[in-house]
């Protein structure tokens, strides 16, 4: 098909023409529609288990897997997937199972969201690629364009493109050293920034992500992080927290020898840590005082994941630089930094880029993501989701002594679980909840640097009979774990 394009701008706009027509048909013939969004689906958003579980498929599959993929990749579900729609994922053997992970908040606007297959098919029978360093095209200029208007911060911006969060987070170190002349980082206890090796030492906790892997790059620090949960002074504000770090900061390094500081808003893999409020404004506030290029790791947070476009924005930081991926483009592979044009432009003809990054079909579902987020708020429903989380399990943390602490912001919400009279972690307690979940087909996710949390990430346009089913199989597995 695509060498008939190529030949004939006749047969290609035959072909997209033929393939809106199918489109529609498919809209009117197959899809039904959400009750409380402007949403529709291919698969009745229900959860479903057929019997056995895992199925025979996915045994037979699970014992292929074994002669073929490597062993160093884990998978949080026995099962496999045939068909994702939504918040739900129909397994091999004709499983529905409630998705509270998203891809690790990936499927912000649903998996196979109508607008973004659409988008995706039209742009990849005009091309699937010509890389931009050879033959560039409009959409990826686009996507900059797009993203400077809603990304933080009121000046002049510049933006490039990559395939995953961890290379935004190299590229972005790139341009805070060649921009400074400074060579030292600082990152935060309990970061979670990559599996490469410079974000392997970015990244806080040792298993599974870094050990084994040395030697890591050199001149990394780590300074503390506010974790107002863990603190040993409960009553610490978020300033006071800022200068613990900072003072590490002047006295282990130097401010004048800092070329950038890079924290998660909210920390993702780390545990859903939510600073104290006043944290972050100070450490963006001594950064610009010394010349330190401050990067916001948007990686998990953006993309109305966190009840605003960003989680930056939820305190009025305005980041020198922001990594992007995961949310951006509907399940496509692509990630980007993007900040002060001063900044990035100081870096020289060639030295930033990459074969793939900034694909064209991945960035046309970038485009039609945003769109939607755009038009069905999305940043609202997560808002919404938060409430009724907060509201749910805030009741239950009363009766429940080894919760811990429940916190988060819009759909990245969590829950740390303890053994009863203290704040000891409990991996093992949080573990038979996600294995009680996973049996009664809810997909939760883990996380936390000591293994203890619960981490919620559904799509955000996952409906409300959908989620309060989710909830009432978390609140179950919670009391039957305990019990």
């Amino acid at each position: 098909m695509l060498c008939a394009i190529q030949r004939s701008p006749l047969v290609a706009r035959r072909i997209l023409s033929s393939y809106r027509e199918n489109w529609a048909s498919e809209l009117t013939n197959k899809f039904w529609k959400d009750k409380h969004m402007d949403v529709t689906y291919r698969i009745d958003q229900k959860r479903k288990i057929n019997g056995p579980f895992p199925g025979p498929k996915s045994q037979e599959l699970t014992a292929r897997r074994a002669k073929a993929v490597a062993a160093g990749v884990a998978s949080s579900l026995p099962v496999y997937a045939a068909e994702v729609d939504g918040g739900i994922i129909v397994d091999v053997d004709g499983n529905q199972l409630i998705d509270l992970g998203s891809g690790i908040a990936v499927t912000t606007v649903g998996a196979s969201n109508q607008a973004v297959a659409k988008a995706v098919a039209e742009q990849a029978a005009r091309f699937t690629h010509t890389c931009f360093m050879v033959a560039p095209y409009e959409n990826y200029i686009e996507l900059a364009e797009k993203l400077a208007a809603i990304t933080p911060g009121n000046f002049e911006k510049r933006a490039v493109f990559f395939n995953s969060g961890a290379e935004a987070v190299e590229n972005a170190i790139k341009v805070a050293r060649i921009a400074t002349g400074r060579q030292a980082v600082v990152a935060f206890d309990h970061a979670y920034h990559g599996r490469t090796n410079l974000t392997m030492g970015l990244t806080a906790k040792a298993a599974p992500y870094k050990r084994g892997f040395g030697p890591l790059a050199p001149e990394i620090y780590r300074m503390p992080m506010s974790y107002p949960f863990r603190e040993e002074n409960p009553n610490i504000s978020g300033k006071e927290a800022a200068e613990r770090a900072i003072l590490a900061m002047e006295k282990q390094i130097g401010g004048d020898q800092i070329a950038a500081i890079i924290i998660e808003p909210i920390q993702g893999e780390g545990g859903f840590i939510v600073p104290a409020t006043g944290f972050l404004p100070r450490i963006a506030e001594w950064a610009k005082e010394n010349g330190i290029v401050f990067i916001a790791d948007e990686v998990q947070a953006g993309f109305a994941r966190s009840g605003a476009w960003f989680a930056s924005d939820i305190e009025g930081i305005e980041p020198d630089i922001v990594t992007l991926a995961k949310g951006i483009a509907g399940g496509m592979p692509l990630s980007g930094i993007i900040g002060r044009a001063e900044l990035l432009d100081s870096v020289h003809g060639g030295g930033l880029g990459g074969t793939y990054g900034g694909n064209p079909v991945a960035v046309a579902a970038a485009l039609e993501s945003i769109k939607f987020m755009e038009e069905q708020d999305l940043a609202g429903r997560a808002r919404q989701i938060e409430e009724k989380f907060f509201t749910r399990f805030g009741a239950l943390q009363k009766d429940i002594k080894e919760l811990g602490d429940i916190r988060g912001r819009g759909g990245m919400v969590a829950m740390e679980f303890v053994k009863a009279g203290g704040k000891e972690p409990d991996a093992a307690l949080t573990k038979a909840i996600a294995d009680e979940c996973l049996a009664q087909g809810v997909l939760i996710l883990t996380c936390g640097t000591y293994g203890n949390v619960v981490r919620l990430l559904p799509p955000l346009v996952i409906g409300d009979e959908l989620l309060e089913d989710a909830f009432n199989v978390l609140e179950d597995a919670i009391r039957k774990a305990v019990a």
